[in-house]
């Protein structure tokens, strides 16, 4: 495999690495191989990844991302389970494959509350949003200029195929972290997550089939694995069902679920296989909410079916280990779009600490089918 050292391509002296990382990856993608940062602390704008190019980041590198919403160009996104033009993410791919990010190095997205957590929903631009759905204006006209827009994902692989994530730090997301839309044949290995902003979900597999998300830690400001397959009408329009998902051996210190299926899963999402996972909450820190979530309700539909967990041991949560919901947070609301939630198994469920082991909320028209809960002595 031949290595593309980022040092190589800088034309002049400087603290900013994007375009020298970019004419790396240019380079590389011609015949393919490892694009390497070396130790160090580089400074970068948006980063492109191209077919057959491994983003590879040296034991003592840090790349720090630009925090200027201008530096990033308005690219095809997924934004809260709605498609949109807006800021591209931080590190972007679209179309490509065979594509690899790794190392032991950190990616640290700069993100605090005196720049991307400042404004965690711009509320004229999302209401914005919501107008173009309803009004059925076409993805490609939803754009967003610079200076709108949204929070970007940091990771974010789209329409993409054989995509591997492994081993590196993750640090102050700006929005989701690793978000993998509409791709297949994916691997999340080895990673850690340490992202405390809103809504910094750990990894967030969006409408994609063929997934394994193994050995990795999460310490979130929201929810560690979140599976998603759009947003209400827009999820429905594109109709793309997360699918065929496996999760296994990761550990989960702080979140609001360890493993969440929803909100934003109308296109459904079946085929999710969860095993040995670890629920245990740092010395002093507020811990992780549920082990499993699954939330839904009567806007976003969708059918959620053919979950099984197995082999999991909660240290601690603070809410429930496992919590299923189909209704909004007024019971007697109904908008239109029954979900289903069906054939959910958990298995070996070892709970040390918790206010409750299962909470169950649903309505008549959505009722929770065929759940199997089996528990195990904690050690």
């Amino acid at each position: 495999m031949t290595d593309y050292l980022i040092t190589d391509y800088v034309e002049r002296a400087g603290v900013e690495w994007t375009a020298a990382i970019e004419r790396a990856i240019d380079a590389c993608a011609v015949t393919g191989g490892r694009v390497v940062v070396p130790d160090g602390v580089f400074v970068t704008g948006p980063i492109r990844l191209r077919s057959n190019v491994e983003l590879h980041l040296s034991a003592g590198a840090t790349l720090r991302f630009r925090t200027d919403p201008a530096a990033y160009p308005i690219v095809r996104t997924r934004w809260q389970g709605i498609e949109c033009f807006s800021h591209s993410p931080l590190i972007y791919a679209y179309d490509e494959a065979d594509l690899a990010i790794t190392g032991t190095g950190t990616l640290d997205g700069g993100a605090s509350t005196d720049n991307w957590w400042s404004s965690t929903r711009p509320r004229t631009d999302w209401e914005r949003l919501l107008r173009m759905v309803e009004a059925d204006v076409p993805v490609e006209d939803r754009i967003f200029e610079p200076g709108h827009g949204f929070r970007p994902s940091f990771i974010q692989p789209h329409t993409s195929r054989r995509v591997r994530i492994e081993d590196v730090r993750i640090v102050n997301a700006p929005m989701w972290v690793v978000h993998p839309v509409f791709c297949t044949d994916v691997l999340v290995r080895g990673i850690t997550v340490d992202s405390l902003g809103p809504n910094n979900d750990g990894c967030n597999p969006d409408s994609c089939e063929n997934v394994v998300i193994t050995g990795c830690s999460f310490t979130t400001g929201d929810d560690c694995i979140a599976i998603k397959s759009g947003r209400d009408a827009d999820g429905r329009r594109v109709g793309r069902p997360s699918r065929n998902i496996l999760i296994e051996s990761c550990r989960f210190a702080a979140g609001h679920g360890a493993l969440t299926i929803g909100s934003e899963a109308s296109a459904g999402a079946s085929g999710i296989h969860a095993r040995d996972l670890h629920i245990t909450p740092p010395a002093g820190g507020s811990g992780v909410d549920y082990a499993l979530r699954i939330k839904t309700n009567s806007s976003r539909g969708g059918v959620i079916e053919h979950v099984t967990v197995e082999n999991v041991v909660v240290d601690a949560v603070t809410t429930s280990a496992i919590l299923i919901t189909t209704r909004h947070a007024e019971p007697e609301q109904f908008g239109g779009h029954a979900p289903v939630v069906r054939d959910v198994t958990v298995t070996n469920l070892a709970v040390r600490s918790a206010p409750r082991t299962v909470e169950i909320h649903d309505t008549p028209q959505a009722p929770v089918e065929s759940f199997t809960l089996t528990t195990s002595e904690t050690p």
